[in-house]
C-alpha cells in the first residue's frame, strides 16, 4: 500500500460535477432556444469525443470522454424537456413562439 491511486475517484467526481451542470444547462436550453439547439450539443460532444480520443492523460481524456457522452445525453433531455414544459411541469419561456 506505498501508493494510492486517486484517479478513479477524481474520474467519479468529475463525472458527477458534469452531470450536475448538464442538467440545469439542458432546462435553460430548453427555455430560451427550445429543441433548436441540439446541434450545439451535438458539435460539443464531437469535440469531447476527438479530444478524449487524443488526449494522452487518463483523467483528462475520461473527463472529455463523460462531458461528451453527457452533451450526447442531453439532445435526448433537451427534447425530454419540450415535453415537460407541454404538461406544465417546467415553465414555457413566453417571449419565444412554441415549437410545432
Amino acid at each position: 500500500m506505498a501508493h494510492i491511486h486517486f484517479d478513479g475517484l477524481l474520474i467519479g467526481i468529475i463525472t458527477f460535477v458534469v452531470i450536475g451542470l448538464f442538467h440545469p444547462l439542458v432546462i435553460k436550453a430548453e427555455y430560451y432556444w427550445g429543441t433548436k439547439c441540439w446541434t450545439i450539443f451535438l458539435a460539443a460532444g464531437i469535440a469531447g469525443v476527438v479530444a478524449a480520443m487524443l488526449i494522452a492523460n487518463v483523467v483528462a481524456s475520461a473527463a472529455c470522454g463523460v462531458f461528451a457522452f453527457s452533451s450526447f445525453w442531453s439532445i435526448k433531455e433537451l427534447f425530454e424537456q419540450r415535453e415537460r414544459v407541454r404538461k406544465g411541469w417546467f415553465p414555457a419561456n413566453p417571449k419565444r413562439k412554441n415549437e410545432a
